[in-house]
C-alpha cells in the first residue's frame, strides 16, 4: 500500500522529479514498498503526482540508476531492494517530531537543527 504519494508542490523550489524520487524512497524506507513490489503505471503516477509524464520517467530512471528500482520492458517498475531501518529508530523519530510540533517548531527550523546536530555529533 502506497500511502505518501501525492501531488508535487510546484512552488517548493525543489524540482518535481526530485520530489517524486524522495516520496518513493520514503515509501521504501518506511516499508510500504518492499522488494518485488510493483509501482503503479507511469500514467497512474503522472495523475497521482500531477506532472508531465517525462518528469515521472526522469524520477523512475534516477531511482533505477541508484539501485532502488528495476524496470521490466512492457510490464513496469519494481522495487529492487529493501532498506531495512530498525522500527525502533522510526519510533524515536516519530516521538521527536511530535515533541517538535508540540513546541511549535516548524519543519524548516527542525531540519536546520537536525543538520547542525548531525554535523556536530
Amino acid at each position: 500500500m502506497i500511502k505518501m504519494l501525492r501531488k508535487v508542490d510546484k512552488h517548493s523550489g525543489i524540482p518535481a522529479y526530485l520530489q517524486i524520487v524522495n516520496m518513493i524512497k520514503s515509501e521504501i524506507l518506511l516499508g510500504n514498498l518492499q522488494k518485488g513490489s510493483q509501482l503503479p503505471s507511469i500514467r497512474d503516477l503522472q495523475v497521482i503526482f500531477d506532472v508531465n509524464i517525462n518528469t515521472v520517467i526522469k524520477a523512475l530512471e534516477k531511482l533505477k540508476n541508484e539501485g532502488y528500482l528495476e524496470a521490466e520492458q512492457g510490464i513496469g517498475y519494481f522495487v529492487k531492494k529493501d532498506i531495512d531501518i530498525n522500527k525502533e529508530v522510526i519510533d524515536i523519530i516519530k516521538e521527536c517530531v511530535l515533541k517538535l510540533k508540540n513546541s511549535q517548531i516548524d519543519y524548516y527550523t527542525a531540519m536546520l537543527i537536525f543538520e547542525e546536530v548531525w554535523k556536530n555529533e
